[in-house]
């Protein structure tokens, strides 16, 4: 009973975690990396067509954005998550998809007129859709037995719409173990998302620590800070951007807006336009009210109840095709932009810094996390110029960021998280953090509770039934990394890979198929071999 951790272990994205017992392979989250990375992580140790299934905590490009470049590989299993996760993945794979794709072909473009390698996309909106017909949606609190030996169930994790804990109960031989993956942990009383649920127990915890050696502040009223902000920007005549993720961070934005619209915080803007630009965000507000009876809190249903639409109001522009994108910075008067990505590194906000950096009326406000190395980062640690598009921006708009608001649990609340535990867990694994964050986060698990805790680098590898660290990953710097020059031949190489894994499971075939398969491989290798 084999567990090694891939992704997000040190740093805060990429979350990958491999779990391997009899013949089964499993992977916990297939995340994607964004914005600069410490470390260099591993590779997931078997070829991607030798993956059973795989368990998704929630939608977060950051924990799925990688199973279109898994299906590329040769991945053909299941996917499991819950049912408002398969829903969001799907917009988000597949937006994820054609950015690779659109990003490819600029960078193509002007790589032709030089002379340049041409460049492929990391996936396809081919192998995105074809991830997503391997989808199993879940419902939460319900036991489901996968295979022999594996039984999981999904609990609300509090942290955006369908975001979940998974409890794996996994049997080798005579030994069982469970397993409990936090996912990403929310915040309490969040207006859209419910409070996580309480767990009980685990033999062991793979726990996230984003804001493991951190503790919020007490929540202000958003609503009477946006409102602020929005009025300070307008009597200079300048807009609001708000770089803002399309799924959960934009809802929590239009919850805010609609009660400054109703309770008449901004008297002297009664009808200010808030402008969405994202399709993306249009798409998933849209799966927000297609579950509400699932992911919204009390309050909110009651709200709903009542016949209120919690994300709607006049004034409300909402922005689908690239031409009214555009549209948007030549509209006259003062005006509010939200716009993904939230970290400032794709999409439509990226036009909109461009038109609105380099005026000192306007006023940027950032309103969740910000990764090391992306732009969002740069702009809220005071960078003066930033390139756009191929041209050098001055930054002369005012740069603000919207204390305390998070979708992530603080220090405290991960700590109540694990106190809900009656029993008393042979280890406590952290990751999901920066390398600070992770390790405070370790070390006061310990001192606390007295539970054997660590913070494991990408790449070591745990026995499970023994408790004990079989491989100790090496914390080989990223910038280190060797790249091939070729990601075409990479596929190929991939692919390779993936053949042999398919011999390997026709053991045991007929021998008259097994036959007519080692003679189309032979009139293969005979067609290219030179």
């Amino acid at each position: 009973m084999i567990l090694e951790f891939l992704g997000a272990a040190r740093e805060v994205t990429g979350s990958c975690h491999y779990l391997h017992y009899n013949d089964i392979h499993i992977l916990v989250d297939c995340g994607m990396e964004q914005g600069a990375d410490l470390y260099v992580n591993q590779e997931i140790p078997v070829n991607a067509s030798l993956i059973d299934y795989v368990f998704v905590t929630h939608a977060h490009i950051d924990h799925s954005g990688l199973l279109p470049l898994l299906f590329r590989r040769g991945f053909r299993g299941k996917v499991f998550a819950t049912r408002a996760t398969c829903d969001l993945c799907e917009i988000m794979l597949l937006d994820s998809a054609h950015i690779q794709e659109f990003e490819a072909e600029w960078k193509n473009r002007k790589g032709k007129r030089a002379a340049q390698e041409e460049v492929e996309p990391m996936y396809s909106l081919e192998d995105a859709a074809g991830v997503l017909t391997k989808f199993v949606p879940c419902s939460y609190h319900e036991v489901i037995e996968i295979c022999p030996g594996l039984k999981v169930q999904f609990l609300d994790a509090g942290h955006l719409l369908g975001s979940s804990c998974i409890e794996m109960w996994v049997t080798e031989g005579e030994v069982e173990k469970k397993i409990l993956f936090s996912g990403d942990i929310g915040n309490s009383n969040q207006e859209l998302i419910k409070n996580p649920d309480r767990i009980t127990t685990a033999d062991y915890v793979v726990m996230e620590s984003t804001y493991g050696d951190r503790i919020h502040q007490p929540a202000p009223d958003y609503a009477v800070l946006l409102a602020k902000e929005i009025r300070e920007t307008f009597k200079k005549g300048g807009n609001l951007v708000i770089p803002a993720f399309a799924v959960g961070r934009t809802q929590q934005m239009l919850y805010y807006m609609r009660r400054i619209k109703a309770e008449n915080l901004l008297p002297e803007y009664p009808d200010f336009p808030v402008y969405i630009d994202s399709p993306l965000a249009v798409e998933a507000t849209q799966i927000f009210s297609e579950h509400v009876q699932d992911c919204y809190p009390e309050k909110t249903l009651e709200m709903i109840n009542q016949g209120i639409n919690p994300l709607k109001f006049d004034d409300l522009k909402i922005m689908v095709s690239s031409e009214d994108s555009k549209a948007i910075n030549f509209i006259e008067g003062s005006k509010v932009i939200i716009s993904a990505s939230g970290m400032c590194e794709a999409g439509r906000i990226r036009h909109h810094l461009k038109h609105n950096l380099w005026r000192a009326d306007s006023t940027i406000l950032f309103v969740g996390y910000q990764v090391a190395g992306t732009l969002g980062h740069k702009l809220l640690n005071g960078t003066t110029k930033v390139k756009l598009f191929g041209e050098e921006i001055a930054v002369q708009a005012r740069i603000v960021n919207l204390p305390g608001i998070s979708g992530h649990a603080d220090r405290d609340h991960l700590m109540d998280w694990l106190s809900n535990l009656e029993n008393k867990p042979e280890r406590v694994f952290v990751v999901h953090g920066e390398e600070a964050s992770a390790v405070n986060l370790s070390d006061h698990i310990y001192e606390t509770y007295h539970y054997a805790s660590c913070a494991p680098y990408s790449g070591d590898v745990w026995d499970l039934a023994e408790n004990a660290c079989i491989v100790r990953g090496m914390p080989e710097k990223a910038e280190k990394k060797k790249r091939s020059g070729s990601p075409v031949f990479d596929r190929l190489v991939a692919a390779g890979a993936r053949l042999c894994a398919v011999i390997t499971k026709c053991r045991g075939m007929a021998n008259k198929d097994l036959a007519k398969f080692a003679d189309q491989i032979d009139a293969l290798s005979d067609k290219w071999d030179r």
